[in-house]
Order: structure tokens, then sequence, then C-alpha cells
């Protein structure tokens, strides 16, 4: 944790042995691969290094795959593809006068599908009250 996670927030764990940090009454997870093995070791009865080859085969793979161009498709989940950026100029912000191209690059875009869409815009009514919460 760095020094100013550490200052403003203090860490719990969830049910599920997630790191949590509590911060300005705002509560918010950060699950890593590990977690997922985890998880899905404790669901599943695999071991968690079974579960760790199989998570990271499959990273490996959609990484593979995106670096040769190609879009990976998980339905209900979402699509990676790989798209260019345009190039563009910016500005030095030691010396904002001077003009630095920046130029196009390969990016990965994610577009989540139908199923996570759903899941996930049940979750606006808890982020609308904790700004809410936050504002008073």
């Amino acid at each position: 944790m760095n020094e100013f996670l550490s200052e403003l927030s203090y860490v719990v764990t969830c049910g599920m042995g997630c790191a949590v940090y509590r911060n300005c009454n705002r509560l918010m997870a950060t699950i890593t691969k590990r977690d997922l093995v985890v998880r899905i070791s404790n669901e599943t009865g695999l071991t968690q290094q079974q579960v760790f080859d199989v998570v990271q085969k499959t990273l490996d793979a959609v990484t593979l795959d995106l670096a040769q161009g190609n879009t990976v498709v998980m339905r209900n989940f979402g699509t990676f593809e790989v798209r260019q950026t345009k190039a563009k100029v910016g500005r030095n912000p030691k010396d904002p006068g001077k003009d630095v191209p920046i130029p196009p690059r390969a990016v990965v875009k994610f577009k989540p599908g139908k199923e996570m869409k759903e899941k996930v815009a049940r979750i606006l009514p808890v982020i609308q009250q904790q700004i809410r919460v936050d504002l008073d």
C-alpha cells in the first residue's frame, strides 16, 4: 500500500478475504487475481494452483490474441479489441509553450456484454447515495 493511501484509509477484509479500503465513508473492494483464484477454488473444490493455471492461461491467451490484432469476444461478459489512437500534439508540463508530438498507438478497448451491463447498472443507486453522503 502506498504512503498516500495508508494515511487516508485502513484495510479490512470482506467475507471472501478481499482487501477492502475504507476511506472517507466510502467502501470499495479491489479484487486481485489472487482473490479470484481463492474464490473459484472455494466454489469448485479445485486446488488454488489448478485454478491459477487456468486463469493465467486464459489471460495469456487473451493477451496473445490481442497482440496479434484479433478481437476477443466472451459472450455475456464483453469484447476486447485493439484500436489505434490518432496522432496528436500534447504539451510539456515543464514547458507549456513547447509542443510535443504524440504518435499513434495501439490500445485495448473493452465493451461490456449485455449481462455485465445489466448487473453493473444495478449499482447506480448505491453510487448515487454514496455521493450524497459524501457531499453532506
